[in-house]
This record gives C-alpha cells, sequence and structure tokens, in this order.
C-alpha cells in the first residue's frame, strides 16, 4: 500500500466523528508506530488535515473546534460511494460490449474501487452479478490497435492505417485526420478525414489491418460539417444528399416500431387502422435496405419507387433460395 492510499484510508477512518485508536490504523494500514507517525505529521503539515489526539476518547480524531474540520478532504480528485458505483457500472457496461477492449487502462482503476466499496449489497460483485449486457454480432477489435487511434484522436495527430475493404476484399494503405470514435450496432467506428480521397469518410475500427500515429497535426473537422456530411443519412452511411423513405408497418408490428428511434429526424404517424407509417432520411440505402428486410411481410415501402423496387429485389431473391 503506498503513502497516497494510506492517507486516503486516514481521512476514511477519521470521517466518523468518533476518536480512533492507535492501534487501529496500524491494524488496518500495516504499518509501524513511526511510520503512522510521519504520515499523520505529513498530513497536518502539509496538507493541512486538522487531526488531534483525544485523551478521552483514547484516539485521533478531526478537531470539532476546527471551522474546516467538517469539510477538508485531500486534494484531487475523489468520489462518494454512491459515484462509485455509478464509475464502475460505466466500466462494466463497455467491457462487455468488447471485452478486453480496455482492460489495460481500466484495470488497475476497476480494483481500486472494488477495494473502497467492500462488499455487501452494494458491492462492486453486485454489479457484475445483477447488470448484463449481451452484445450481437459485435467484431472483435485488436486493443493495441483502438489504443492508437484513441491516442491520435485526443492527441490530435494523424495515423497511418491499412483499411481492409471487406466489399472488394483489398487492403488500402492511406493517411487519415481522426475525428471522433463511434460505437455503433455494438461495433466501433472511426470517423475521419481521409487525405488520400481527400474528403470524408468512415471505417470500421475492427477492418483496421495495422495503425501508426504520424507525428503530424491534424486537420480539424468542425462538428457542424460532421453531421451535415455523415449524420444526415441513414445508419452508418455516410452522405448529405438525403432522399426521404416512407414505410408503412402492419398494426400489430407497429406497437414495438412505433416506439423505436431509426434516425434524429424521423416523423411517425398512426393511421386509422393502427398501422404506423415512419418517415427516415437516407442517403445510402444499404443499411435501410437491411433493416426493412428484418421485419419481412410487416412492412411495405411506399416510396420512392427506386426503394420499393429494391426491396422488392432483394425479397424475390430470398424466396428463390427456399
Amino acid at each position: 500500500m503506498d503513502r497516497t492510499e494510506r492517507f486516503y484510508k486516514i481521512q476514511r477512518m477519521l470521517q466518523g466523528n468518533r476518536a480512533v485508536p492507535r492501534h487501529a490504523f496500524l491494524d488496518t494500514l500495516e504499518i509501524s508506530p513511526a511510520t503512522f507517525k510521519r504520515d499523520l505529521e505529513y498530513m497536518r503539515e502539509r496538507m493541512g488535515a486538522p487531526i488531534v489526539w483525544d485523551r478521552e476518547g483514547g484516539g485521533y480524531r478531526f478537531d470539532a473546534s476546527d471551522p474546516a474540520a467538517s469539510t477538508w478532504a485531500l486534494p484531487g480528485l475523489w468520489f462518494s460511494e454512491q459515484e462509485l458505483r455509478a464509475l464502475l457500472t460505466v466500466e462494466h457496461l463497455l467491457e462487455s460490449m468488447q471485452p478486453g477492449l480496455l482492460g489495460p487502462q481500466i484495470g488497475p482503476l476497476r480494483e481500486k474501487i472494488r477495494n473502497i466499496l467492500g462488499h455487501g449489497d452494494h458491492s462492486a460483485e453486485e454489479v457484475i452479478r445483477r447488470i448484463r449486457v449481451l452484445p450481437m454480432a459485435s467484431r472483435k477489435l485488436d486493443p493495441g490497435r483502438f489504443q492508437s487511434i484513441t491516442q491520435a484522436l485526443l492527441s490530435r495527430r494523424r495515423l497511418k492505417l491499412a483499411h481492409y475493404r471487406r466489399q472488394s476484399g483489398e487492403t488500402l494503405e492511406r493517411v487519415v485526420s481522426p475525428q471522433r470514435l463511434v460505437h455503433y450496432r455494438d461495433n466501433w467506428y472511426l470517423d475521419a478525414w481521409c487525405h488520400l480521397r481527400d474528403a470524408l469518410r468512415v471505417f470500421s475500427v475492427d477492418a483496421v489491418a495495422n495503425v501508426e500515429v504520424i507525428d503530424e497535426q491534424a486537420r480539424t473537422v468542425s462538428d457542424t460539417v460532421l453531421d451535415r456530411e455523415l449524420a444526415a443519412g441513414y445508419g452508418i452511411f455516410a452522405g448529405s444528399d438525403t432522399r426521404t423513405a416512407v414505410l408503412k408497418f402492419e398494426p400489430t408490428r407497429s406497437r414495438w416500431v412505433s416506439r423505436e428511434t431509426w434516425h434524429p429526424e424521423q416523423k411517425g404517424t398512426f393511421q386509422a387502422d393502427g398501422s404506423w407509417i415512419l418517415e427516415v432520411p437516407y442517403s445510402d440505402p444499404r443499411e435501410l435496405v437491411m433493416d426493412i428486410l428484418k421485419y419481412g411481410a410487416d412492412v411495405e415501402v411506399v416510396r420512392p419507387l427506386t426503394l420499393r423496387r429494391l426491396v422488392a429485389s432483394q425479397l424475390e431473391k430470398a424466396a428463390r433460395r427456399y
């Protein structure tokens, strides 16, 4: 146990407004009387801790007569138990979504939080036992490559990466300026300015075969431009030139779909027969078609005609397989 951790434990033991005997400190901290004495002197002289010896109580306590006693705390960032549980819950959710991705960085913090919280009804073990995240169709990432991408993103440096294009089966090497990481449908994507294409592109992080941080300032694209170019279309496919798809869901299926968010700018209305009309913008139809197909006979593409024909052709191809 290092000295900073000992200071924190001493503070916690004294926060109960009671005198704590010296042997309790020695047993808990597992230190010698001489080390404990040095710790107290350091906390009093360097940190202004209002710690006094209570002769009647037979131990140390915070000096109630000192105005600072009720508010004194160690310098730095400290959390309440409720905040620590919330932090641990978030860490658990991230680990569940992508196991091992943040382990090397978050692991030590997780152990410290668990030690602080201890055991009981709201312990760290209870968080893990009671909360489950079940990722579906998530693709495995290389933690080292993900860390390099994150490093370049936050330090505003360029990346040299080799990206595997699944559709063509080829791997292209390019230099990009990372703009933001996006976790979408259980997978990670990198929005970046591609210096090869001189345009914004979206890269699936799991398809990055090799990555190198370059000591060169990244080009910064404003959030307004990023949203206009990348968020206007449907799903992960970029494009600012959008059209509107009008979909009609059968009454039974409408009870579910009417509560779903397909796009931030979507519009939806119930019809007299209980069906649900959903309007969503899109630029590239690929992901939208996949989402439409999963509802089978429960949905109809009303317009545009090009999208209607595309979905119909996919359904015909699927029917021929059976």
